[in-house]
């Protein structure tokens, strides 16, 4: 990819970055629970059933593992976080990815430069 198309693209991904909207890290996982109280019906011996579902966003940010319950009316605007996060950590590799081939190739014109 030639200098100006890296450039363009490096600034298609900026733009694309500045439309990203609520986000957040992390996964969801479906919970059920069983109570330790006697005569629930989790704690029946024929045909035990569980509480739940239960929603859990699990996540890491600055190091520290940290879980939340989530409401089943929250869920759609939870994914819809999890996915613009997936979106912009995407663009943020290729960015690093563009940025380090810019690098490597205006480098390489310096020296041709200076050798001429």
């Amino acid at each position: 990819m030639s200098l100006r198309k890296t450039e363009n693209r490096i600034e298609a991904i900026k733009k694309q970055l500045q439309a990203i909207g609520p986000m957040r890290p992390g996964s969801i996982s479906k919970q059920y629970s069983v109570y330790g109280k006697s005569g629930c019906r989790c704690q029946d011996e024929e045909q035990p059933r569980k509480h739940g579902p239960y929603y859990q966003l699990s996540y890491v940010h600055r190091g520290k593992s940290t879980s939340q319950f989530i409401r089943p009316q929250f869920l759609p605007e939870v994914k819809k976080q999890l996915v613009n996060y997936k979106r912009f950590r995407k663009l943020i590799d290729e960015w690093v990815e563009l940025s380090v081939q810019y690098g490597r190739a205006r480098l390489e014109e310096l020296k041709q430069a200076a050798s001429a």
